[in-house]
Order: C-alpha cells, then structure tokens, then sequence
C-alpha cells in the first residue's frame, strides 16, 4: 500500500534532481563565511525579497527566534496572534532567549487586524508595563487553516508599526503559498517588513532550511546571535543547494497543491460526519467532526487505509497538501472519505 502522508508538508522527500543539486554542490566552511553555495542561496533569496542580505539557518524556529532576539530586549514585547508558530510552537522560546513578553492578539483565523495591533501597543509613560518592540505577523497562517495576509493588510498593519517605531517581523513559513495565492509580489514584501523568515522545507520540499532576511547590519547581528543559538554549520552547502533548487523549480507549481486541498474541501463539505470545514485558502484543510467519530477514530481509520493525518485539537483533523501527494493519491483519499459515510459508529 502506498502512503499518504497528510500530516505536513514538513513530510517531504528531496526529488531525484534535488537530491543530485545536493550531490554536485560547491562546499566550504559556512562559519567563516567560505561556503559557495550557501552565500548564493543568501543572495538569491534576498533579492527575491528585495532585502539586503540573508542568514541560512537549520530551520524557520531558529530564525524566528534570532530575529526577536535581535529586535528585543528583556522588559521589552512583542505583539502577535494568539494561534501563532512564535507562541504556540516554539517552545517558550521568546522568554526564554530574548527575556521578552508577548502581548497576544485574539485574530480572525490567524490574522490580526491594524486596529488590534495598535490596541495592544503598551503606553511608553507607564512603569507598570513592557515596552512594546515589535509585531509578529504569520503567513500562511498554519492554525487559520492557511489564512494569508495580503499586501494591502500588510501594508495597513506596517503603517501603524512605523508611526508608533515598531518593528515588523514576518514568519514566512508558507509565504510562498500565500504569494501564489494572492498574486503579490515578493519584492513589495521587503518594502513593509523590518526582518522575514522564508522557510524551505514545508512545500517548497528541501530537506532542511530556512533564511532569516533583513539589512546587512541586522543580518551581521544575527550571525552572531545564530552562533551562540548554535546553528553555525560548517559544509552546509549540500543543504542550501536543496533550498536553492526547491527555489528555482518548487515555487511554481505550489498552486497544484492548493487545488488538491480545494478538492478536499470539496468532498469534506459533503460529508455526514463532518461538522465544519474551515474555508480552504492555501494547501491546509483545517475540519471538525461531528459526535460520529472521535478524531483518534478518524485518524485510525485513515490510517488503516494508508493516510496518515494530524489530530488538531478535540474532534479537529489537519490535512496538509504538498509536493508528494499525487493525483492518485489524492483519488485514493477522496475515495476513503466517501467510503467513511457508510462504515459503523466509531466515536466509542
């Protein structure tokens, strides 16, 4: 039986011509700055963006996490979602490494709004409080179901940033899937953000990576920063070349992706177990059942039909689309969840 793998697209495997990109890379020692390949990917990813300079970091936790680090101090705060990666997902990281607050936003599917963001902002005369810093915006949101932010939200949120001096950090996990979603321009991003984490290894399928981008004075911090938090690699390159291939040649055809998740949603809206689905925007299908199935049940069926996918909270399943999933496969899951509406009760 062949695996459906829906619990991520972190699932990824490198393509063959991935992998001989890999093979064939030019090597050097990252840390002293002498790894060809690494420096491209920096390069061409900045340029992508518009931003001066880029940091190739194991992953988009590390990069985040230099990024507060950089922006912050201790007694200082950082505004973002409540259902964001930085606060859900990170394991405490930003008190932990920056000694920083989070004042936490309560967003629609993710997002936050220009108003809510300069609600949160703390008031500079009083003692009582944390100084704000700086706002973290996510795209795609991954607990919105793959909610995205447009450049005109973008550019409403960045406005209050700058006439209060705040600093504005994007989490870019998927923000390839929100730009082939929405049509912006990358560049148009780096106009607007103070610092962006582009992730690699979700669906655009590189094994490992993500690059932290910013000006070169931010970056040259960061390095530091990247140091101490122990992600100076030294023959990285093997790796960057993934990310530099995934960027050439993954970028394109992630619209596939998104009309594989549509289909889903499509055949879920159908369903007799099924209670709600989130409106599907990007490759995430976000969907609660009904008292029918328990979601340990469903997630059993499933996988006793080769498909494995993500329990995401009491009665709520996650399926996320990605480069590995085929037509074929696709079929076989649409299939299994039509079949699901004629098995017994298995909420028990």
């Amino acid at each position: 039986m062949q695996l459906t793998d829906l619990r991520s697209d972190t699932v990824t495997k490198p393509t063959p011509a991935m992998r001989q990109a890999m093979f064939s890379a030019e090597v050097g020692d990252d840390v002293y700055g002498e790894d060809a390949s690494v420096n491209a990917l920096e390069a061409k990813t900045a340029a992508m963006f518009g931003m001066e300079a880029g940091l190739f970091c194991p992953s988009g936790t590390m990069t985040n996490q230099i990024a507060i680090k950089v922006h912050t101090q201790p007694l200082t705060e950082v505004i973002c979602d409540i259902t964001a990666h930085i606060y859900q997902y990170e394991g405490g990281g930003i008190p932990f490494n920056s000694g920083a607050s989070m004042a936490l936003v309560y967003g629609e599917r993710g997002k936050m709004t220009p108003q809510q963001v300069e609600a949160h902002i703390r008031p500079l005369d009083n003692v009582h409080f944390p100084e704000t810093s700086l706002v973290a915006l996510e795209n795609t949101c991954n607990k919105g179901g793959g909610t995205y932010y447009t450049i005109a939200e973008i550019a409403a949120i960045a406005e209050v940033c700058q006439r209060h001096g705040l600093v504005l950090h994007l989490d870019g996990a998927r923000v390839f899937n929100a730009l082939a979603a929405s049509g912006d321009s990358a560049l148009d991003y780096g106009s607007y953000f103070d610092s962006i984490s582009v992730c690699l290894s979700k669906g655009l399928g590189a094994p490992v990576g993500s690059v932290l981008l910013g000006s070169a004075a931010f970056i040259k911090r960061a390095r530091r920063v990247r140091k101490v938090l122990g992600g100076g690699m030294r023959q990285a390159g093997y790796l960057a070349a993934a990310c530099s291939y995934a960027l050439d040649h993954h970028v394109a055809r992630l619209p596939e992706d998104h009309r594989k998740a549509k289909a889903i949603e499509a055949s879920l809206l159908q369903r007799d177990y099924i209670a709600s689905v989130l409106p599907v925007e990007t490759n995430i299908v976000i969907f609660k059942l009904n008292d029918r199935y328990t979601d340990k049940a469903f997630v059993d069926a499933l996988a006793g039909k080769g498909i494995l996918a993500s329990s995401f909270g009491p009665q709520m399943i996650r399926f996320v689309t990605h480069l590995d999933i085929t037509d074929t496969m696709l079929d076989h899951l649409l299939q299994t969840l039509q079949a699901l509406d004629h098995t017994p009760v298995l909420s028990a």
